[in-house]
């Protein structure tokens, strides 16, 4: 698999798949609807494949292994927020729709079909009647009432619940159809029920579901099953030959967690995986040869999703907005994209991917500047007073410490460069690389950290209100910088009120104003997505969304199966 991430929400499970290699190298949680110029080529830079002696036809079979930097922690969808987890339940669990392969328009999943009235504030479900848990029990209304409930119950340790808040009543109008009303009209409403993956009533009803042992043994009704979870080393899954859209035929995909990306590449050329999310370096100076091409097939496409240099905004280090300018200045982010991601990435000014409608292009830009870097750092009283090198104020030293992840090649490369950067201005980074689960849960979540690298995938609604809301700073909540801005908090919920594009543009452009003034992140950069897969894998198209938003059609012809995995 990929590289670990924060993921907001908006994601319908097919989306969970399709959009799983744009957290790859370096990014996400939720990513709008266009792809870079080679979105559409399949195999970007690769050698022409050889004539075939074989009959080229989809056969049942076939075992898919990835490499995943980081372990899953839970895979019950609305209690994890790192991509690990989300990849693996993704092929675990559906929603009611999910974005098409353009990401542009919502298509069914568990619902057949929907209707919309009263200005948008209900909307009708209808559910397909042919859907079965993986251990037999008949999928209806009650489950994902039981969903909804469980989501919505304040005890469930959850980040994603403010979408389902907004529903004023949910009506059971049949075994198969359900009712939900919105005092309010709600933009995100319909995207919002393909991420909230239903869970099976007759298995958690009763339990605990912050402590059920459901999240590491789940019961689902996706692609595919879970056989087995070794922990720190893999994760089995088996095909669900009853799956209602189509037995997969891809039987088995197993996830191997090899934290470093160099042993995941030789592991790649050895055999031991199938695909993997390549680093730029080796995306375009290690897999260049005839020999590589012809067993692998590369792609390329910008991601749905942006690295940062998030502040903590409770710490006084960060309170002074002209330090967050001022660091922002003494970062140049070209020198990111050349350097770190070898030109495979376009520099970031927001939080909107560049080049889509949301994206406002007209935001203040602070360009590569040191001298206004030191100018701005003075005005907030930080000089270096005893001749050191490094500014300080009222005797103390501007010295601080980023955290990251471990695993990810690039956003310490990043890091590097942004230590020697803030070096030059007189600020002394330090830097700390930390294992993903305890990055999250020990520092992330409890607040205990003073700056980060980090990225985020965002959905192809515009709606950020649960990264940026000043109502979202509790533990495990996803506004971990704790930023407050109550004309932001307006604009966001002025932004999810609205049907009218327009309207929710001039509303969101204006969000991207303040956050460019204020500087709660660095936004330092969007980068390409550069998958790579082998090439006995078969009907791969790619899209917008990826590359795996059809995995369930992907096949290995008989003659070129492999089977190294036992159940």
């Amino acid at each position: 698999m990929i590289d670990s991430e924060i993921r907001s929400s908006k994601l319908g499970a097919g989306y969970l798949q399709a959009f799983v290699w744009s957290l790859v190298s370096v990014p996400l949680l939720l990513s709008l609807a266009a792809c870079s110029r080679d979105a559409a080529k399949q195999g970007a830079g690769s050698a022409p494949q050889a004539a075939v002696d074989y009959d080229d036809v989809p056969a049942y079979g076939a075992t898919l292994i990835t490499g995943s930097i980081g372990e899953a922690s839970n895979l019950i969808p609305m209690l994890s927020g790192d991509s690990a987890s989300h990849a693996i339940a993704g092929y675990l669990f559906d929603g009611l729709v999910s974005y098409d392969k353009t990401l542009s328009e919502l298509e069914p999943r568990l619902a057949e079909s929907w209707e919309i009235s009263e200005q948008g504030k209900r909307i009708i479900f209808k559910l397909r009647r042919d859907v079965h848990w993986t251990d037999g029990e008949p999928f209806d209304v009650h489950d994902v009432k039981f969903a909804f409930d469980t989501i919505r119950d304040p005890k469930t340790l959850t980040a994603y619940a403010e979408d389902y808040r907004q529903v004023s009543s949910f009506e059971i109008l049949d075994d198969f159809s359900f009712a939900v009303n919105y005092e309010k009209p709600f933009a995100p409403a319909l995207a919002s029920w393909g991420s909230m993956m239903v869970l099976p009533e007759h298995l958690l009803a009763g339990q605990d579901i912050n402590e059920t042992d459901f999240s590491r043994h789940p019961v689902g009704l996706g692609s595919h099953k879970l056989d087995s979870w070794e922990s720190n080393t893999r994760i089995v899954l088996s095909a669900n030959h009853d799956y209602y859209r189509g037995r997969p035929y891809v039987e088995k995909v197993v996830s191997r967690v090899i934290p470093d990306l160099a042993t995941q590449f030789l592991e790649l050329k050895s055999g031991g995986l199938d695909m993997m999310g390549l680093t730029p370096v080796q995306f375009q100076r290690q897999t260049s040869s005839a020999d590589f091409l012809r067993r692998f097939a590369k792609y390329r496409y910008i991601g749905n999703g942006y690295t940062y240099l998030g502040y903590n905004l409770r710490n006084p280090l960060f309170q002074d907005l002209r330090v967050r300018r001022a660091f922002t200045h003494a970062i140049n982010k070209q020198e990111l994209v050349d350097g770190v991601l070898l030109g495979l990435g376009v520099p970031a000014t927001g939080p909107y991917k560049p080049g889509t409608v949301w994206d406002n292009e007209k935001v203040r830009r602070y360009p590569f500047d040191p001298k206004r870097a030191r100018e701005l750092l003075a005005e907030a009283g930080w000089t270096d007073s005893d001749g050191d090198g490094v500014v300080d104020k009222d005797g103390k030293p501007f010295a601080f410490k980023i955290l990251t992840n471990q695993g990810n090649e690039s956003r310490l490369k990043t890091a590097t460069i942004i230590q020697r950067r803030l070096q030059d201005i007189g600020v002394d980074a330090s830097i700390r690389v930390l294992e993903w689960s305890a990055f999250i849960n020990e520092f992330l979540n409890k607040r205990k950290f003073e700056a980060v690298i980090l990225g985020w995938s965002l959905s192809p609604d515009p709606d950020q209100y649960d990264i940026w809301h000043s109502s979202k700073t509790g533990e495990k909540e996803f506004n971990f910088v704790s930023y407050s801005n109550a004309e932001v908090d307006e604009l966001l919920e002025k932004g999810r009120r609205t049907f009218d594009r327009a309207e929710r543009k001039r509303y969101y452009d204006r969000f991207q104003e303040i956050l460019a003034d204020e500087q709660p992140y660095t936004f330092l950069y969007v980068p390409e997505v550069t998958p790579v897969l082998h090439r006995r894998f078969h009907g791969i198209e790619p899209a917008p969304a990826g590359i795996m938003h059809n995995f369930h059609l992907w096949y290995v012809p008989s003659a070129l199966q492999k089977h190294e995995i036992s159940p």
